[in-house]
């Protein structure tokens, strides 16, 4: 099946690489290989087909990033920043624990290039200012949330079908204990959703479900520097073509040894397909929708 897999992804994308590196000047050269080998967009494609699996909202009930990843798993920087965040034995709800979390990354953090390395190394060059996208923004969270003792996941949103020029978006949810159940979050954003006949915030979802009915929830930006961003509510939330998927059994302690020890000498894909190939890998699990008609 993987050898499968790739060999239909280098059949299909030779040509036109070869086409393009064919009259690109030495320094847009080593940009396009480089571009090629983390961001092409059939890597996506393949990744998608690797590690999706098609389940039942009863299926993902009790997945959690905090399943797979404990305090002893975090690095310690998580540890020494967080105490910058919180004041010592402060108590506070779930859910405003997660918000002052989110708001303290988003004014700390003014994002950059996508990193795809160690929790610790993204967690450096993403306070430095010199990089960070929202699925590093999203990881880092899910570290926070553990030594925070929060439940957390973290999902992704694609299109079905599949569309090379959506580049997608990663978000979290929390369970709050307050109110027992799942609340969505995009920490990037500092945003929350609800519905018009309640006022607790809504999980993913309960979102996504409204959404597909036609009866769109109301948008609550909880940090006050952000202003609404209707672009990416309609890019992301309220296209009837997202599709969301919840990224499970994450190790941030397995991938942080690889990335350490590979990067940058080997290309991030092939770090992810090594412990793919050895049954540590995270998955994507899409309990609203077929992944497979991604592909039609």
């Amino acid at each position: 099946m993987y050898k499968y897999v790739i060999f239909e992804f280098i059949t299909q994308q030779r040509q036109k690489i070869l086409n393009t590196l064919s009259y690109l000047k030495p320094k847009k050269f080593r940009k396009y290989v480089f571009w090629i080998f983390k961001r092409h967009p059939y890597l996506y494609f393949t990744r998608f087909r690797l590690l999706s699996k098609n389940v039942s909202e009863s299926d993902i009930n009790q997945e959690s990033y905090n399943l797979t990843n404990k305090s002893d798993d975090i690095p310690k920087i998580f540890f020494e920043v967080n105490k910058l965040i919180f004041l010592p034995n402060e108590e506070l709800k779930d859910i405003d624990k997660m918000k002052k979390l989110s708001m303290w990354l988003v004014d700390h953090i003014k994002g950059g290039p996508g990193l795809s390395l160690s929790s610790q190394k993204a967690l450096e060059i993403m306070l430095a200012g010199k990089g960070g996208v929202c699925s590093d923004m999203a990881q880092i969270f899910n570290n926070f949330c553990i030594i925070n003792n929060l439940m957390v996941r973290e999902w992704g949103v694609t299109l079905i079908p599949f569309d090379t020029n959506f580049g997608g978006h990663s978000f979290n949810e929390v369970f709050s204990k307050e109110l027992n159940k799942w609340i969505f979050v995009d920490v990037s954003n500092c945003l929350l959703f609800y519905s018009d006949f309640q006022d607790r915030p809504l999980s993913v979802i309960e979102l996504y479900d409204l959404v597909r009915k036609k009866k769109f929830p109301k948008a609550f930006f909880f940090n006050k520097e952000n202003k609404f961003k209707e672009k990416i509510i309609n890019d992301y939330y309220f296209n009837v073509q997202a599709a969301p998927f919840l990224i499970c059994s994450y190790s941030t302690k397995t991938y942080d040894f690889y990335l350490e020890k590979l990067r940058p000498f080997v290309p991030v894909f092939i770090i992810h397909f090594f412990i793919l190939f050895f049954g540590k890998s995270y998955s994507y699990k899409f309990p609203m929708d077929n992944y497979k008609l991604l592909f039609s």
